[in-house]
């Protein structure tokens, strides 16, 4: 995947991944955001109706191969899972449709995101680098928050730490366009839940938890039986804004189901398979395209550049 030719796009990219190196500080080998992670490996199976949606090639096969990847909020590779900063939680899905071919899925655990663009994220963060969240009082993160009511609702929304990585729904944060064999189009985003259903835990029980105990559950879960999750697309409607990732759409808004994911085994060697992997925001397949959202090709930009670096640091 080449970087796009856009200097700006790059520049930014650039700021972004710097001001995450200032806030969690550089770790070789680790992603800025989402480092603490494990892999899994299963299977997808798509639903009768998945292509009433989209001809894309996951969901016309019988099955296809997954690899996903389950992580913790911020750049601190040893970020305890009892932390409330863990949250939100990261699920991201590939879909192996041949040797070097895929296209992914990347969702967390909170619907939604704080700003519509990259610069404004940019800001975001920064404001948050030379501020105590603890006390915003005449803080640059409080004049931040006090002039962006959508970022201020974002960090506002409960984030409660889930029970199990296998036990918490997942949500895609920018809208994707569907196309199916005929040529029809609708806009949706993904939501991801659990066949367990969901479960959370209140504060007193998350203190009482091991730093790693959401890691430690999903490898003695997977090793007990396969862990499904449901794949649906939560469908717009004309006139919904499919271009602004702060945006909610009603929750009457149509779901389609695409199929069932599920995980039957921890990736071999996962700490090199991890420094390795580079997810894709932008789905580039038949059938499935990005939407206008600024927010993706800044996000896949990041990605493959802190991927790229990631991969040259030392193996650890």
């Amino acid at each position: 995947m080449p970087l796009p030719n856009d200097e700006k796009l790059i520049a930014l990219s650039n700021d972004l991944l710097q001001q995450f190196d200032t806030i969690f500080g550089l770790n070789p080998g680790f992603r800025p955001a989402h480092a603490k992670g494990a892999m899994l490996t299963g299977t997808f199976t798509p639903s009768g109706e998945a292509a009433s949606l989209t001809k894309a090639p996951h969901v016309v096969r019988e099955s296809t191969p997954v690899t996903v990847r389950f992580s913790n909020s911020t750049g601190v590779p040893l970020i305890p899972d009892n932390d409330p900063n863990a949250n939100p939680r990261g699920f991201a899905i590939r879909f192996n449709l041949a040797e070097h071919v895929h296209t992914d899925i990347v969702s967390h655990s909170t619907d939604g995101f704080p700003t519509r663009t990259g610069q404004e994220f940019l800001e975001f963060l920064r404001a948050l680098a030379v501020s105590d969240p603890a006390n915003l009082a005449g803080s640059p993160l409080e004049a931040f928050l006090g002039s962006h009511p959508k970022a201020l609702a974002f960090v506002q929304t409960p984030k409660p730490a889930p029970s199990s990585f296998a036990r918490e729904s997942y949500f895609g944060v920018t809208a994707m366009k569907f196309t199916n064999a005929d040529g029809a189009s609708k806009f949706g985003r993904y939501r991801i839940v659990p066949e367990a259903g969901n479960e959370h835990l209140d504060d007193a029980a998350v203190k009482g938890k091991s730093a790693n105990f959401l890691f430690d559950e999903l490898a003695e879960r997977v090793a007990k039986g396969p862990i499904k999750f449901r794949i649906s697309v939560q469908v717009a409607e004309d006139g919904d804004v499919v271009d602004d990732a702060t945006i909610h759409w009603p929750e009457t808004r149509k779901l389609v189901e695409l199929g069932t994911i599920t995980l039957a085994a921890p990736v071999a060697d996962s700490d090199h398979e991890q420094k390795h992997i580079i997810f894709d925001p932008i789905p580039r397949v038949d059938g499935i395209e990005p939407s206008d959202d600024p927010l993706l090709e800044l996000r896949a930009a990041i990605y493959l550049i802190s991927g790229r670096r990631r991969r040259s640091a030392p193996e650890r």
